[in-house]
């Protein structure tokens, strides 16, 4: 069992002594005060891990010292001690920011249990937020998380191309973090302090394409009724970022080819030049070599767009990074829907390790955001996970998710000859969680 160093505030004697005497005995390092008065005074002598506090008495009340000792450090847990009479008021003291609440008399196992979950909370917040020290320092680019060997690469990449005017080509599938890579190079770049203009070729109509990227004078066509900057007059001095570069047709495939060539384009019904003074960054989930292939994309604005090239990897070529990225999407949206979610736990943590993720780190984001709104308690649990429980199909059983399970893991030890080592690395998890595993499921070697 944990040891904890606790504060017992309460001003009957016979209470201070009791609850004294049963922590001393489990070993806990115990300090009393008599009325809230003493007790903010020893807080300010010595830090506590938990202080269980009664919520009436004379002068500072047990909701005071609550407050004051919140506002000084809002990490240490105090549980509030009240009689039946006044349950509503611990309530609020839970709303205040009280761990939880004890009714006299209480059984001194009921408290026992109590103190050890809040030890254990305590040291996963700490283990958490180790874990978003690690990801500030192995993250050298504003929103790209990752500690792993292909994301170090990656950010070194990044980091060599940046200072240059260089076109760069990110290739990735759909949720790997294109477009986050893109605005990396832009914010490294000496164009930083110019605008960063996104273009997302695949939801402009191809028919508007043209007026979006070049613009048009007044009486262009007959709705031109005033002159507009098209998207690469507004990315002057800084970035056009052509998201989903494959998805642009053909005959706009030439007007940007002509741009890239000469640095010079014409707003739609213009006659005037205008110097095409930005950095050009393109994104595609496609095979563009395929394309070119098919005939459905110019080899030539290919080669113009391929100076440098890199590749986002998916989720599933860096699963040692989930738990980073997991920690950092729960803190964040905890914070934004007000909820006091501590951690995820090991049995939802390994079900994620498990998974294939094919909407890759974006699909990782909603799930984290779901379970922090649908979750009951304050712990994430793999029932929290919708990617265990499509909505769009019945909710599928616990036999279900472990037959998955385990034939994923059959596949894994068989393609890895049953070298536990290298299948727990691809698996993304530690030996010790898969020999758990084999054990659950009953896998034996063949």
């Amino acid at each position: 069992m944990s040891k904890a160093r606790l504060l017992i505030v309460d001003d009957e004697l016979i209470m201070r002594e009791s609850l004294a005497g049963w922590l001393l005995r489990d070993g806990h390092e115990v300090k009393t005060a008599a009325s809230g008065e003493e007790a903010l005074d020893k807080i300010k002598e010595t830090r506590f891990d938990i202080l269980l506090v009664d919520i009436k008495m004379e002068g500072i009340s047990g909701l005071e010292v609550l407050e004051t000792v919140k506002e000084s450090d809002p990490d240490v847990a105090v549980v509030m001690i009240t009689a039946y009479g006044s349950i509503q008021t611990a309530i609020e003291a839970i709303k205040k920011g009280a761990y939880d609440y004890l009714l006299k008399p209480f059984d001194p196992h009921e408290l026992g249990v109590l103190i050890e979950k809040i030890l254990e909370n305590q040291a996963q917040a700490r283990e958490n937020l180790f874990l978003r020290e690690q990801f500030k320092e192995t993250t050298r680019f504003e929103s790209l998380i990752g500690q792993s060997r292909v994301m170090q690469e990656v950010f070194e990449l990044i980091q060599n191309v940046a200072p240059v005017n260089t076109t760069v080509l990110i290739t990735g599938e759909t949720g790997t973090g294109k477009g986050l890579a893109a605005k990396a190079v832009h914010t490294h770049s000496p164009r930083c302090q110019g605008p960063f203009v996104v273009v997302n070729c695949g939801a402009i109509p191809e028919n508007l394409m043209e007026s979006e990227l070049f613009g048009y004078q007044k009486g262009a066509f007959t709705d031109a009724k005033t002159t507009k900057k098209g998207r690469l007059e507004m990315a002057h001095g800084g970035t056009l970022f052509l998201d989903e570069i494959g998805e642009i047709g053909m005959r706009m495939q030439i007007d940007l080819l002509r741009v890239l060539e000469d640095r010079i384009f014409y707003r739609v019904g213009g006659t005037q030049p205008i110097e095409a003074d930005f950095r050009v960054i393109a994104a595609t989930n496609r095979n563009l070599q395929e394309a070119i292939t098919n005939g459905i994309f110019r080899e030539d604005l290919y080669y113009r767009l391929n100076v440098v090239s890199f590749k986002m990897p998916s989720l599933r070529e860096r699963k040692e990074d989930i738990p980073l990225l997991a920690d950092h999407f729960l803190h964040r949206f905890s914070q934004e829907t007000n909820k006091q979610i501590d951690r995820i736990n090991r049995d939802a943590m390994d079900e994620m390790m498990l998974y294939d993720w094919p909407g890759n780190v974006r699909e990782l984001e909603n799930a984290i955001e779901r379970s922090v709104v649908i979750a009951k308690k304050r712990i994430i649990i793999p029932q929290d996970l919708p990617i265990f429980r499509p909505d769009a199909i019945c909710t599928p059983s616990a036999n279900t998710i472990e037959e998955i399970e385990k034939t994923h893991i059959n596949r894994m030890l068989a393609d890895n000859e049953w070298n536990i080592s290298a299948t727990a690395k691809v698996l993304g998890v530690d030996r010790s969680t898969l020999y758990s595993k084999i054990k659950r499921y009953n896998i034996n070697k063949p």
